[in-house]
């Protein structure tokens, strides 16, 4: 097979139709006159962690709260480790990028004042179900947008710490992508399935994060030498036993706390942050008290109905377990249980490092939504403020210093890939390997069947064979497009897993029980108030130690 070489020319190029990409293009048209390039793997209708739709805006400064008040949330929910000054550039905007989703037709449900109806004290309720092509029909309206679905992007083109594009190939033709910009925005979200999943085989993609999010932002910017932070706050979601449905709409909705096999709340008992929420479970079927639940029992049959229509908007299948068993929540208490580690700097801290205007250490990329490290809990409408930043930054970067790429190296990349399609195959594909490294991960990198728990010994093996997985994938073939997409993504995570493993084991704490259990260092100590940096150097991955960036600072490149 040989692949045809297609050569495009964008302003600003943005990697990922999800919800920062999508946000960020349209921000991008309103102030510049320059081009825009959305590239997706999949297709922007329906691609990202809001494919499926959403029942409520989880980031909204409600009325008697302020921005501050919710980065001191965030803060307090990862025990200081977080960016301060893009936490709140990024709450600032919260309000106004969900008044601008409505004006695009996003349905916010109202209270009988005809305020917008609170869930929580961060939060909204929406009929979120279509949000996703809300985007997409915004994106498609505006001339100067082109957008490239089917296209996998895989490697960016870096000179002298400068980015001037991209590489990337169909997933359904046989074409390799050179594509040349001014700017460049990583919206490509987190990473799934580095770790064993609750439900490994067959039903492996029923998880928590949107299993096609294989880490490439991330490995695309590990291998082109940025400055990445806090891989080591991996996030392990609370889910519904089974469906992996989440539990935010039981616990805010109804405010169901969280309850052992006895029946005795626990949640005072470990604490009530995110991490800890898990942890407390994880103990408690540990020393024989569980299953735990969400207590549900006894709510109003109003709420119980209206828990089946949320569920409806993100999480069907809890809907029609409780359909099909008769046992609805109000009759019968739901099972929890943590799933998988993630990494997802949404909800943690992980990912790029950034400035303010979310440039990375690398001159003219951006980086926005999960990608980008520093500011958890940014949720849906935190990723829109994002890209809107980055797009915003993006235009007054752009200058007339654009470079043709090297026609060397897009010949030696165009014979790399054709060395994978041409190849005879051998005994094991990139299911096998991939099985094999989310059993490594589970195993000695603190997954679910470590209980989370990981040892520096533990580590050293997990990195051993993450690098013996490695050397293994370089020898696979790949029969056609879809083949060799899979097998680029498999290198994504492998690039990734070993990232998290060095990040796990630099930080000699554990700060965050279960997201980082280590057990040759089970306390927290103040000498690790600091963000744990990496940066890949001549083949090496050199950890870096930053100090916290003081409240009322700003911390600039």
């Amino acid at each position: 097979m040989d692949l045809e070489i297609r050569t495009l020319t964008t302003d600003f190029l943005i990697i990922g139709g999800g919800t920062a990409g999508c946000y960020a293009a349209l921000t991008f048209c309103e102030a510049s006159g320059g081009s825009v390039l959305i590239v997706e793997k999949a297709d922007i209708e329906r691609s990202g962690c809001l494919a499926a739709g959403v029942n409520a805006i989880n980031a909204y400064i409600v009325p008697g709260k302020t921005p501050q008040d919710y980065v001191d949330y965030a803060r307090a929910d990862a025990q200081g480790i977080v960016r301060g000054d893009l936490l709140l550039t990024m709450a600032e905007g919260l309000n106004r990028t969900a008044a601008r989703m409505e004006s695009l037709g996003l349905t916010i449900l109202k209270d009988d004042q005809g305020r917008y109806a609170a869930r929580g004290s961060r939060n909204i309720k929406i009929n979120g179900e279509n949000i996703k092509p809300i985007l997409a029909a915004a994106v498609a309206a505006q001339p100067r947008i082109t957008v490239l679905n089917r296209v996998n992007v895989f490697e960016y083109i870096v000179r002298d710490g400068r980015i001037f594009g991209a590489y990337a190939i169909g997933v359904d033709e046989p074409v390799l992508y050179v594509i040349s910009a001014k700017a460049v925005l990583c919206a490509t979200g987190g990473a799934a399935g580095l770790y064993r999943p609750n439900h490994p085989g067959f039903s492996r993609h029923k998880m928590w994060y949107p299993p096609f999010n294989t880490g490439a932002g991330y490995a695309m910017g590990i291998l082109a030498g940025a400055e990445m932070t806090t891989f080591e706050m991996r996030f392990i979601a609370l889910r519904c036993k089974d469906t992996i449905a989440p539990t935010g709409t039981l616990a805010q909705g109804v405010g169901a706390k969280q309850i052992n096999a006895l029946g005795e709340g626990y949640e005072q008992k470990y604490g009530i942050t995110t991490s800890q929420r898990v942890h407390g479970t994880v103990m408690e079927n540990l020393e024989g008290r569980g299953p735990c639940y969400l207590r549900t029992v006894g709510i109003t049959k109003e709420q119980d109905e209206d828990l089946q229509k949320a569920y409806l908007n993100m999480a069907p299948s809890q809907t029609l377990r409780w359909l099909e068993s008769g046992r609805t929540p109000g009759v019968q208490n739901v099972e929890i249980e943590g799933t998988e580690p993630y990494i997802v700097g949404g909800h943690t801290a992980s990912g790029y490092w950034v400035d303010t205007s979310r440039e990375t250490t690398i001159k003219g990329l951006f980086a926005a939504g999960d990608v980008a490290g520093g500011c958890p809990q940014k949720y849906v409408t935190g990723a829109f403020l994002e890209g809107e930043i980055a797009a915003r930054a993006a235009a007054a970067y752009m200058d007339d210093q654009t470079a043709p790429p090297d026609p060397g190296d897009v010949k030696e990349k165009k014979r790399w890939l054709e060395g994978f399609l041409n190849r005879p195959a051998v005994p094991y594909g990139t299911d096998e390997l991939e099985e094999a490294m989310q059993s490594v991960m589970d195993e000695y990198a603190g997954g679910i069947g470590a209980h989370y728990r990981f040892s520096e010994k533990s580590l050293r093996i997990a990195a051993d064979k993450i690098c013996e997985l490695e050397r293994k994938t370089e020898l696979l073939a790949a029969s056609e497009m879809q083949e060799l997409v899979y097998l680029l993504e498999l290198r994504e995570r492998l690039t990734l897993c070993k990232s998290v493993i060095a990040h796990l084991g630099a930080r000699k704490e554990t700060r965050w029980h279960s997201f980082a259990e280590n057990t040759d260092y089970p306390e927290s100590g103040a000498e690790w108030n600091c963000y744990v940096n990496s940066r890949l150097e001549n083949g090496r991955l050199n950890m870096i130690f930053r100090p916290l960036v003081r409240e009322g600072d700003a911390y600039e490149h």
